[in-house]
């Protein structure tokens, strides 16, 4: 492994640690609806001995079709805004939520490249949401990032760690959001 890849693996496994300590001591279990990562949150949460009483469900749903069989995202959503959308993300987390027995559910879909971007959806554009349950969904949180990357490995590292760090109790107050920039060195 090289020495890269071995930080940000402990970068990522100290993240989740704390997310399920957290979501432990709140007594409450988590839930991931993943696209562009392919299963890397859901991988970091399990990658942790004992995370099976905080960690409810990961759903990989990659293509549109499994959004909307798994996760209950309507088509005429994928179709009006595409599946890189809030309206998508959003979707996904309610899904996530109405098909577990989580308390809360973030959702990721993007584009991690190094192709299939757009100028309205360039590569390393990534769309997060959360959903808390009871929470009016009018207030679920949704976030549209640009990540300052182009390299694949970096933008799906990168929002494993935005999505993981969304898991956590203090983030329950959060609101939709304005779009941001950030850089994934």
């Amino acid at each position: 492994m090289l020495p890269d890849d071995e930080s940000r693996l402990t970068v990522r496994d100290d993240l989740a640690t704390s997310v399920l300590a957290n979501n432990r001591a709140a007594g409450r279990k988590v839930a991931v609806a993943e696209s562009c990562t392919g299963g890397m949150v859901s991988a970091a949460l399990t990658d942790i001995a004992g995370s099976s009483d905080v960690f409810s469900a990961g759903f990989i749903t990659y293509s549109g079709h499994a959004k909307q069989t798994q996760l209950d995202v309507s088509s005429e959503i994928i179709e009006t805004f595409g599946e890189v959308s809030l309206a998508t993300a959003w979707a996904m987390a309610a899904g996530a939520l109405a098909n577990s027995d989580a308390d809360v559910a973030v959702a990721i879909t993007g584009i991690a490249g190094p192709g299939g971007g757009s100028e309205k959806k360039p590569v390393g554009q990534v769309v997060f949401a959360r959903a808390l349950r009871g929470q009016d969904p009018d207030d679920y949180f949704t976030q549209r990032v640009q990540f300052e990357s182009t390299d694949r490995a970096t933008i799906r590292h990168h929002a494993t760690l935005f999505a993981l760090d969304l898991l956590q109790p203090d983030k329950d107050e959060l609101r939709p959001s304005e779009d941001i920039a950030l850089s994934a060195p």
